[in-house]
């Protein structure tokens, strides 16, 4: 299910009318006259909540003699709505560029000629800043902590708070004074 079929469908079962009706079509397959009479709706309004539905693809709609019988569809509400976060959203591509001309808009307030001017006081900021310094570091190779501060001090002077970020943020991991970087 995409994610214009399921909010299709939430906005659909958003409605006790619509909910009414789906309950009925748990016991049985029913016409319009039917429902209405069963739920003690107009056949106008039956008629219109019965639309929606089908559009949402909740029921479908079959002749049998002279009736319109609406069924259930059940393999549509066996749907894991885990499944349905899952799938990716229409407008990831554009979701992907708005964050990374954000990313860049910080990198380019808090960076003048590759050296930081400040630490960012965001915690959202400051850990844009910290995987951009984190770059500098090869991944696999192990650093002692004099080679670590002498990367990190090319960027800023506070190294010590710089550094201790980056662990506390899961960019670096220390071990014995030895330092890498986390996969």
């Amino acid at each position: 299910m995409t994610e214009t079929d399921a909010l299709k469908l939430f906005k659909c079962l958003a409605d006790k009318s619509r909910m009414r009706i789906l309950k009925s079509l748990i016991i049985e397959d029913m016409y319009v006259e039917r429902l209405s009479e069963r739920l003690d709706l107009t056949p106008a309004t039956i008629s219109f909540h019965l639309k929606k539905l089908e559009d949402a693809g909740a029921v479908t709609a079959y002749k049998d003699q002279y009736y319109m019988m609406y069924s259930l569809c059940k393999d549509i509400f066996m749907t894991n709505i885990l499944e349905i976060l899952k799938e990716e959203a229409g407008d990831a591509k554009e979701q992907e560029e708005r964050d990374n001309n954000y990313r860049q808009k910080v990198l380019d307030s808090f960076f003048e000629y590759g050296k930081l001017k400040t630490i960012p006081a965001q915690r959202k900021k400051e850990r844009i800043v910290l995987e951009e310094i984190t770059k500098s570091f090869e991944k696999g190779r192990e650093y002692t902590e004099r080679e670590v501060n002498i990367i990190i001090a090319d960027f800023h002077d506070d190294f010590c708070t710089l550094r201790r970020d980056m662990i506390s943020e899961g960019l670096l991991e220390r071990n014995d004074n030895i330092y890498r970087v986390c996969q």
